[in-house]
């Protein structure tokens, strides 16, 4: 699809008239991330527009040691957010895009996790770790984490997001022991299975951007659309970590199949940094908070948005159009 294509497609989306899965319009959050202290801010909790915030949690933090759960600061707060009839959503974090660890100790000094993570990398550097969700025993304790969290929190949260699917481990020479494209697939659809018996009440939805070992629409091996079939079956929610519709491979990836998405499952996205930077390559024009908003829910017909907190625009642009 050429640019000028996308430009027209995005901009006839904005045109096309509304159809929301929420009748009146998808539920509005905060993506705080690890600012989790920023749930205090008056201009969060007295805007009534605002249904809650969205906060980051680490693995790491949430059993600092093996079988022991810490989830007093989810406790807390659910405790500061309820106060002002806020809503809390969950990003449990099993990545980092930098070399802070985030997953615990154990997996990574256990031979029987080997190795507890992976390094990423884009175009030959560095970009992040993953813990290794293809591995069967790293698997495991990530399950039995979600069931704790379960345990304590389905129906208390309005719902919980894992990290996105994407992960920098395309070069086939340098892939860690035991990764293939297929076993991947594979144990992410298992996590969203996993992810959602443990949270039957509250929403369970999965980041699923892009997936490695494919590329749309040339190269195809059913690992993207294997992702959203899987949550059409078991009513986990779709969506991603960006609302970028100017761009062509969020158009040829993970932006159509969350629009086609059926009625019974939940979409949700975050405009995170950079969104709101994004420029139509055929004008020039930087993409404004109004036609993000419209497009997340007449053509993606989200049920929940996330927004971000980058500077100038969350102050001067996002506030406002929330107010």
């Amino acid at each position: 699809m050429t640019k000028t294509l996308l430009a027209a497609s995005f901009l006839l989306a904005l045109a096309a008239p509304a159809s929301a899965q929420r009748p009146d319009g998808p539920k509005h959050f905060i993506f705080f991330a690890h600012e989790r202290e920023r749930i205090t801010e008056t201009a969060f909790i007295s805007n009534p527009n605002l249904a809650g915030a969205q906060l980051k949690y680490s693995w790491r933090e949430l059993e600092p040691v093996r079988d022991r759960y810490d989830f007093r600061s989810i406790e807390h707060d659910l405790a500061v957010l309820g106060k002002h009839g806020k809503r809390l959503w969950i990003q449990l974090q099993d990545v980092s895009f930098s070399e802070t660890q985030v997953v615990p100790d154990y997996l990574l000094t256990d031979p029987e996790f080997h190795g507890g993570v992976a390094r990423e990398a884009e175009d030959g550097r560095f970009s992040g770790l993953t813990a290794r969700r293809w591995d069967p025993a790293v698997r495991d304790r990530f399950a039995k984490l979600l069931s704790a969290l379960g345990a304590q929190f389905d129906a208390r949260i309005e719902g919980l997001n894992t990290a996105e699917t994407a992960v920098g481990l395309h070069d086939e020479q340098q892939q860690p022991t035991g990764f293939t494209y297929d076993n991947y697939a594979a144990g992410m659809r298992e996590i969203m299975s996993m992810a959602k018996a443990a949270f039957p009440r509250s929403h369970v939805v999965i980041y699923a951007n892009f997936m490695p070992g494919e590329a749309l629409p040339d190269n195809d091996r059913g690992y993207l659309r294997g992702i959203y079939e899987h949550a059409q079956r078991t009513g986990v929610g779709v969506g991603g970590p960006d609302i970028l519709p100017l761009r062509r491979w969020q158009q040829l990836h993970s932006l159509p199949l969350i629009a086609a998405r059926g009625s019974h499952v939940v979409g949700a996205m975050a405009v995170q940094d950079g969104n709101l930077a994004d420029r139509d390559r055929r004008t020039g024009q930087r993409i404004t908070v109004a036609e993000l908003a419209r497009y997340a829910t007449d053509t993606l017909r989200l049920d929940y948005i996330f927004w971000g907190t980058e500077e100038p625009y969350y102050s001067k642009e996002i506030l406002p159009f929330l107010r």
